[in-house]
């Protein structure tokens, strides 16, 4: 099989890649990313992989609307998560998403697995909510066929945000800020649980609808990042800031990075008390899940990539 991954370069992305090429070595995979040091760094990973960096917004002068040719899937994977630009949201998640759907009709590549977000059931009214809205829309409307995967939040190895970012701070600060109490519930996902799930979408092609894919183990914040700094080896101080508070240095800190990897509305949407609903996705996809100790065990203690830190 041939497999087209736009936006492949990120956590689900790789970690998908790291999968396939350990259970299919004989799949040719061709990752299409902006991300230019995420891509130089998956290059040296995944040397079997064909890597493109281009902008998935454009074909003009790029290379990859041809090199999908002949290709007999795609996951779709590329999404703005968090910016300080407003406009990147409808960039990277609604326009992107426009030109890979028609270029995948002018390749005549049939088979499509879309990653939505958990996000497009929440009470949030941010960006990046109402752009995978929008996305979720126009695959829905113009790929009938396809399935449609809504994760909640997601960690494993190579990741960036999330709970990759935490754990580099939990490292490295002797304090480790919480918003409010931290008894916000989340509901995590490890991302290899959901790579497993991918590869059942692409081994039977029987498969389509729209499925939430909720973690199955409700935890607070507080307890998560509890349980984060054991799995890392942290000995930093867990303390607790009033929520304006929080949200004032996160703006401060904005003024200062460029690309800040929590924003004040990514503050919003983990203090919304969002509680997403649970199916049977293990039964439906044939996926015994990780408990959350042994995935977090995993990510950041097995030798295999968890010393790896993707830049930001």
């Amino acid at each position: 099989m041939k497999l087209f991954l736009p936006g492949g370069a990120g956590l689900v992305g790789l970690n998908l890649i790291a999968r396939l090429q350990e259970q299919h070595p004989d799949w040719q995979l061709l990752v299409v990313d902006k991300k230019a040091e995420a891509v130089a760094i998956a290059r040296k990973l995944f040397p079997q992989a064909t890597f493109l960096c281009e902008d998935l917004t454009e074909t003009e002068g790029q290379q990859w609307p041809l090199a999908i040719r002949g290709c007999h899937a795609c996951v779709m994977l590329q999404a703005e998560i968090g910016t300080t630009d407003p406009s990147q949201f409808a960039r990277n998640n609604v326009r992107s998403t426009e030109v890979v759907l028609e270029q995948l009709r002018q390749a005549g590549i049939r088979r499509l697995v879309h990653v939505s977000s958990s996000v497009v059931n929440s009470v949030a009214t941010d960006l990046y909510t109402q752009t995978k809205r929008s996305q979720e829309q126009l695959v829905l409307q113009q790929w009938p066929d396809a399935v449609v995967l809504r994760p909640t939040l997601m960690f494993g190895w190579f990741d960036r945000k999330h709970l990759g970012w935490l754990a580099h701070f939990m490292r490295k600060l002797p304090l480790f800020p919480i918003p409010g109490s931290g008894r916000f519930i989340r509901q995590p996902l490890y991302v290899g649980d959901f790579c497993l799930l991918i590869q059942r979408c692409l081994d039977n092609d029987t498969l389509c609808g729209t499925y939430d894919i909720t973690g199955l183990e409700t935890i607070s914040y507080i307890s998560l990042m509890r349980q984060l700094r054991q799995a890392v080896g942290a000995r930093t101080w867990i303390i607790h800031l009033p929520i304006p508070l929080f949200a004032v240095l996160l703006q401060l800190w904005a003024l200062i990075s460029r690309r800040p990897a929590f924003t004040r509305s990514q503050l919003k949407a983990l203090t919304a008390g969002d509680t997403f609903d649970v199916i049977d996705w293990p039964t439906i996809f044939s996926v015994t899940p990780t408990p959350l100790a042994e995935a977090l065990r995993i990510t950041y203690q097995d030798p295999r990539y968890s010393h790896l830190e993707m830049p930001f």
